[in-house]
């Protein structure tokens, strides 16, 4: 349940948080925080990754002007941002500057988990490429 009290904070359980990923089942997760916690500035995303998910086969995007910082929490993810192609593990950070198109993609066999940050900006937009990664 989420609670915003005169204190000064506010709270959001999973529960509380828009499930981008509900589309798609099977896909996993991806909990946007934002609105249920009622932040002015910061956009917050966590994500659940289901083995053999993601981008890959599909599109990518970018947020010109924006950046976004995504952070590995467990198992190993596949990024590829412009034409680069590289694994995160857990622990790892990987900024995106908004400038190159970008997906990422859970190649494993096990699940994986992020969490990802931006500043939260309504007139920010979104760019999208498909056919980015075959």
């Amino acid at each position: 349940m989420s609670s915003r009290p005169a204190g000064g904070y506010s709270i959001a359980a999973r529960e509380d948080a828009l499930d981008f990923m509900a589309q798609y089942p099977g896909y996993g997760e991806q909990r946007w925080y934002s609105d249920a916690l009622g932040t002015e500035q910061v956009s917050f995303s966590w994500r659940r990754m289901l083995p053999g998910t993601g981008g890959r086969g599909s599109y990518g995007h970018r947020h010109p002007g924006q950046e976004e910082v995504f952070f590995v929490i467990s198992g190993t993810v596949t990024f590829k941002v412009g034409d680069d192609v590289f694994e995160a593990g857990p622990q790892t950070a990987v900024r995106m500057t908004g400038e190159e198109f970008y997906s990422v993609h859970n190649d494993t066999d096990a699940e994986a988990q992020l969490l990802i940050f931006s500043t939260r900006d309504a007139a920010a937009g979104t760019e999208k490429h498909d056919g980015f990664w075959p």
